[in-house]
């Protein structure tokens, strides 16, 4: 019998509580989740039946169980408590797990293969502990957000699956530096910043799945797909591109439009500091953290490389010039 979508995302793979973790447990798993390394000796070539049963291998043994319900969201300063309602991200963060958690289970419904099957449905119960996570975050906090719209499961699966995965791989990494401003700025409590660390070291976990993901997919599908693929591949980013250009459009449940930035990751600095970020410090930063979170894994495995590339080609060509306030200046900067 055919699983649902919700079922998908809803359900890990294994019968597992990840709810029943001790502290000590929590905290181990925190760990494992930064560092894996696969036992075979030799090269992982994408395609590889090695290659394969690692990716699975490191998504399944780097979960971290926490559990949304039982996160202990820190008091806030009336101050503070202003910052985060005023963020303007939440409405378009907890629609975008949304989408997700349905377009990686539909993705996951359409492999045969066993490990990716696996791999990916996993991935789908993850952004689904993210909406989780974000919709306890607004309870707790009292933000207001806009009624969830229907989601729908999409029609061309894997167009779907791949717009939601490269576009991961570009938040990401600006999301990376954005995280480390803000922690360094102590322009939020460090006990709001460390809650969602666990998160942001999940989407690093999800951009290596989607790049081993495309490897994989390139290096077995027959020759003459290939080019077909190669072309939807560059009409995502065409996609992306065209999206990115000014504010997304989405509308409520009750039909209500709204319109967000869905550029937060790359221009939110002034929103999580209040010290002024240069461009070209903003993308050294995002490089940085990007290989801080990647240096765990196993270096045999792919790691997405087309957002690093265009932050070093852009920083090539901006100019030298001293930031007017830096954030090793402020206090509680580590």
């Amino acid at each position: 019998m055919t699983k649902s979508l919700s079922d998908i995302y809803t359900t890990l793979p294994e019968a597992r509580d990840p709810g029943a973790a001790t502290p000590d447990a929590v905290a181990k798993a925190d760990f494992n989740a930064r560092h894996w390394s696969s036992p075979v000796a030799g090269p992982l070539k994408p395609g590889s039946p090695a290659h394969k049963k690692a990716v699975a291998d490191m998504f399944r043994e780097t979960f971290n169980p926490y559990k949304p319900s039982v996160i202990e969201w820190p008091k806030l300063d009336a101050e503070t408590l202003q910052r985060v309602t005023a963020l303007p991200i939440w409405d378009i963060a907890v629609q975008t797990e949304g989408k997700a958690r349905l377009r990686m289970a539909a993705y996951a419904r359409l492999i045969d293969d066993p490990d990716m099957k696996d791999a990916l449905s996993r991935n789908a119960w993850e952004e689904n502990r993210h909406k989780e996570v974000l919709s306890k975050m607004v309870e707790a906090y009292n933000i207001p957000l806009a009624s969830e719209p229907p989601y729908i499961e999409p029609r061309d699966v894997e167009w779907a699956y791949m717009v939601t995965g490269f576009s991961e791989c570009v938040d990401s990494f600006f999301a990376f530096g954005l995280f480390a401003i803000a922690r360094k700025s102590a322009f939020f409590p460090p006990a709001l910043i460390d809650t969602f660390e666990p998160v942001m070291q999940e989407e690093c976990r999800h951009i290596l799945l989607f790049a081993n993901w495309l490897a994989w997919h390139r290096a077995t599908m027959p020759w003459w797909k290939r080019p077909w693929f190669e072309a939807r591949v560059i009409g995502v980013w065409f996609f992306l591109l065209y999206e990115r250009l000014g504010m997304v459009t989405t509308f409520d449940a009750d039909g209500n439009k709204h319109e967000q930035d869905n550029n937060f990751t790359v221009n939110g600095t002034k929103e999580v500091a209040d010290v002024d970020v240069k461009l070209r410090d903003m993308i050294d930063i995002c490089l940085i953290e990007n290989e801080r979170r990647f240096s765990g894994y196993d270096p045999r495995l792919v790691r997405p490389q087309l957002a690093p590339n265009l932050a070093r080609m852009i920083r090539f060509f901006l100019p030298r010039t001293p930031s007017s306030a830096s954030l090793e200046s402020q206090p509680g900067a580590a």
